[in-house]
């Protein structure tokens, strides 16, 4: 087995115009990234691609020109003032389809990830991470590198020795991402939702103070299978009390599938060796085809604004680009799909200010995420709005009824005026 070397290594990869594919999150190799970056001067037309970055850099802000540049495909804390900005790039997605798009619209030039220590086998594990780059294996190099606090998990995100054309070694620790704390509003959501979902069902929820109530809320089930973009430490706590077995599962059966794993330190120390969390290319957990092989599958996902006849802008706040479209509308067609599947946004009725996140029109500026043709429940503390094959006048007046009562007469006129209701 090659000896590891150090970071700069990877600098000589790097051609003009070279495209560098980092993964997401905790994916990103630290120490590789800040050789690329103190490289920077040498460097040419380089391009990196990543979703979700959490590690702040100064070419993100336009240190390095053109030499060293940064297009992301899901804006995080990190990259947001950036895009405003204007330094960096964003590609509308569908989580599902990121391995594809990388691979038609870029020379995928080198992957480069952070990577548990090799076993005695010689092979690595990409840990918290499947998500686009477990596709490019054995397609793109891969330049790895090893901390020995990323978890060695199971599933299509191992690589042997002979698969890499570099690896270095790094201390650096995981970043951690607390749970969120439900509040009233939340844990009103999430009764409203775990009441819908039967004993049995495979479940995708996402992060968030309401993913954190609908999780508390299901504690009472028997059975629940997971198949989800993002595991974090919610999930474990239903494991350990016994509610997800996953024995009812048509895909992946007994197992827990995800793409990539963001929480607390109990998390990652879980995830190691654990047999029962497999992590699987984005490009299958969130196939909608696969989805709906599965019965009784339930997608839960948040959402900023709907308007009057079920739109939903999920990826921008106030008319301002704020994140991407991840992985919302491939489970909802999924969920669309699958027997007995069911799809849940839910929201606040109100934002933080007391705004309603219910309008008779979306804010200019706003994106549609998830197509008024998709969506099935809208949830807010007030109720449950059943969209699914339902007129435009019976959609405005269920979601009018799951706004806050404040704005419900304001409304009512917005869609008299809208020509939804007469």
């Amino acid at each position: 087995m090659p000896a590891p070397v150090p970071p700069e290594a990877v600098l000589d990869l790097l051609t003009p115009g070279a495209d560098v594919i980092v993964p997401l999150a905790n994916g990103e190799p630290t120490a590789v990234m800040d050789a690329i970056e103190a490289g920077a001067d040498g460097l040419k037309g380089v391009r990196v691609h990543q979703m979700h970055a959490l590690h702040d850099r100064p070419y993100l802000h336009g240190a390095h020109g053109d030499r060293l540049t940064h297009v992301s495909y899901f804006l995080s804390h990190v990259t947001r003032p950036a895009y405003w900005d204007g330094t960096i790039d964003l590609v509308p997605n569908n989580f599902s389809e990121v391995p594809l798009l990388l691979q038609r619209c870029t020379d995928c030039t080198v992957v480069v990830a952070a990577a548990s220590p090799p076993d005695r086998h010689g092979y690595f594990s990409l840990g918290t991470n499947a998500d686009y780059v477990t596709s490019l294996i054995g397609r793109v190099p891969f330049f790895l590198e090893a901390t020995p606090h990323m978890p060695r998990t199971h599933g299509a995100n191992t690589l042997h020795h002979s698969q890499v054309v570099g690896w270095c070694e790094s201390d650096r620790p995981l970043l951690e991402v607390p749970r969120a704390e439900a509040r009233t509003a939340d844990r009103a959501i999430g009764e409203l939702v775990a009441e819908r979902i039967p004993d049995g069902a495979t479940i995708q929820i996402g992060i968030g103070s309401i993913a954190a109530a609908v999780l508390d809320a299901l504690r009472g089930h028997r059975d629940l299978g997971v198949h989800t973009e993002l595991l974090h430490d919610g999930v474990v706590d239903l494991v350990e009390a016994g509610v997800v077995t996953g024995v009812e599962k048509e895909v992946r059966r007994n197992r827990i599938a995800a793409t990539f794993c963001l929480g607390t330190k109990r998390l990652y120390d879980w995830l190691d060796g654990n047999a029962v969390v497999e992590m699987l290319g984005v490009d299958f957990v969130n196939d909608p085809r696969v989805i709906a092989r599965m019965k009784r599958f339930a997608s839960v996902n948040a959402t900023t604004e709907v308007d009057l006849i079920g739109q939903c802008a999920s990826e921008t706040v106030a008319g301002r680009y704020w994140s991407s479209s991840g992985g919302q509308a491939d489970f909802a067609r999924g969920a669309m799909y699958a027997e007995e599947g069911q799809a849940f946004i839910v929201t606040p009725s109100l934002t933080r200010d007391g705004r309603s996140r219910i309008v008779p029109t979306l804010t200019e500026g706003s994106v549609v995420t998830t197509l008024k043709n998709t969506v099935d429940h809208v949830v807010t503390e007030h109720g449950v709005a059943e969209l699914r094959g339902r007129s435009l006048a019976e959609r405005a007046r269920a979601l009018i009824a799951i706004a806050d009562p404040s704005v419900r007469d304001d409304l009512t006129r917005g869609a008299v005026e809208k020509g939804f209701l007469r």
